[in-house]
């Protein structure tokens, strides 16, 4: 609530039970928080409780926050009752903005105004989603990175019609929510970090497109090569450091000239149906008897082990 302490919400809701939804429940419930999930049928509650369970036990690893337990779980298919006691909310629905305006326009209606929307989206822009909605100025964007319980990052803007308020307050309750929230500084299709990772997945369509790598060695390129530095250095850190002691002004003005074609010649490819079933091919291969929650658990040890050691070295 806007006239309440970020730091003294207790009671969390979290609208969406899919992967995004759960993994935010799940992270809640480890910083300490009461959590009330709303689920649009019941039919999506063993499926919801199985990734909360899954998430535990890599939260349990990390370090659970006091008073953090399961127990302060629950859960409602009624919207109303599951944000009756709500003192912040976070929205997962899917990326529809007609479902997402129209949520919106009955959440201003029956949520206390001076609680917090935040949406997930990974797409859309605040401006869009808070037309419908009769207050808009507490409206927000808080996009995490897959999954919420283990990756820390949340990429923050407003919409036109968003208190500054509303912003500045929300990234403070991220930050005691044990966040690392990132207030952008204008809507932008994809934010940061998604853009980012679209440019690899650019350069990966085409050489799998172009018969120039596979899927495996693709990721075993990125796995073993700049994978390892990037959990430690963003890449503007990493050219910092690969100039010596010329730094970034040493890399650009070596490099600069010979990067223009890499850095220009390449427009997004047509994923046509062959390119898509390389792909998808490509992937059955390399996971070879490994189901989904291998793959899962897999993932998250080896996050579980990098925030271990991140907490190390920035001690």
């Amino acid at each position: 609530m806007l006239d309440q302490a970020a730091e003294a919400v207790k009671r969390v809701t979290c609208i969406g039970a899919g992967p995004i939804g759960g993994g935010w429940a799940a992270h809640f419930l480890a910083q300490g928080y009461r959590v009330t999930s709303y689920l649009h049928a019941q039919s999506e509650y063993d499926a919801l409780m199985r990734l909360l369970e899954n998430a535990w036990t890599s939260l349990e690893e990390i370090g659970l926050a006091e008073g953090a337990s399961m127990d302060n779980f629950s859960w409602s298919t009624d919207l109303a009752e599951a944000c009756e006691q709500a003192e912040f909310i976070q929205e997962s629905v899917p990326e529809i903005l007609e479902l997402k305006q129209g949520l919106y326009q009955t959440l201003g209606d029956i949520v206390d105004p001076r609680v917090v929307i935040a949406s997930s989206t990974s797409g859309l822009s605040m401006t869009d989603i808070q037309t419908r909605c009769s207050t808009p100025e507490r409206t927000v964007v808080a996009h995490p990175f897959n999954p919420p319980y283990l990756l820390p990052l949340v990429e923050m803007i407003g919409g036109e019609q968003t208190s500054p308020q509303t912003v500045e307050w929300t990234q403070k309750f991220y930050q005691a929510a044990g966040k690392a929230p990132l207030v952008m500084k204008k809507e932008i299709p994809g934010f940061i970090a998604t853009r980012l990772q679209e440019a690899i997945w650019r350069e990966a369509l085409h050489m799998v497109a172009n018969g120039e790598a596979t899927v495996e060695q693709i990721d075993q390129a990125v796995v073993n090569g700049p994978g390892p530095r990037w959990a430690l250095m963003g890449p503007c850190e990493i050219f910092h450091v690969g100039g010596g002691e010329g730094g970034m002004a040493y890399c650009l003005d070596q490099f600069g000239p010979a990067l223009k074609l890499p850095w220009t010649r390449l427009v997004a490819p047509e994923l046509t149906e062959e390119l898509r079933n390389a792909r998808v091919d490509g992937c059955v291969e390399m996971t070879a008897g490994q189901d989904f929650a291998a793959l899962s658990r897999k993932m998250n040890d080896g996050l579980v082990e990098i925030a271990k050691m991140k907490r190390k070295t920035q001690s």
